[in-house]
C-alpha cells in the first residue's frame, strides 16, 4: 500500500510543478505584451538634462584617437 501511495505523492508532485511552469510562461506572456524593457532607459528623474548648447555643439571629432584607430584598424582611406 505504501508503494501505492508514494507513487501518487510523486504524481501530485509533478503536477504542481506543471501548473507552477504554467503560470511562470503565462506571467511572462503578460510581462512581455506590455512591451520590453531598454537598456538604456533612465528613470526621469535621474536624467540629465541637455541645455541648448549641450545640444547644437559638435559631437564628432575626426582627429580623436578612436576614430583615427577605427579606420586605421579597418584600413579605409582616411
Amino acid at each position: 500500500m505504501s508503494t501505492n501511495n508514494n507513487d501518487a505523492s510523486q504524481r501530485r508532485g509533478f503536477l504542481k510543478a506543471l501548473g507552477i511552469g504554467g503560470a511562470a510562461a503565462a506571467a511572462a506572456g503578460v510581462a512581455e505584451a506590455a512591451g520590453p524593457i531598454r537598456a538604456d532607459a533612465v528613470p526621469a528623474g535621474t536624467a540629465r538634462k541637455e541645455n541648448a548648447a549641450d545640444r547644437t555643439k559638435a559631437r564628432y571629432q575626426a582627429n580623436s584617437p578612436g576614430v583615427q584607430a577605427f579606420y586605421r584598424t579597418n584600413r579605409y582611406g582616411g
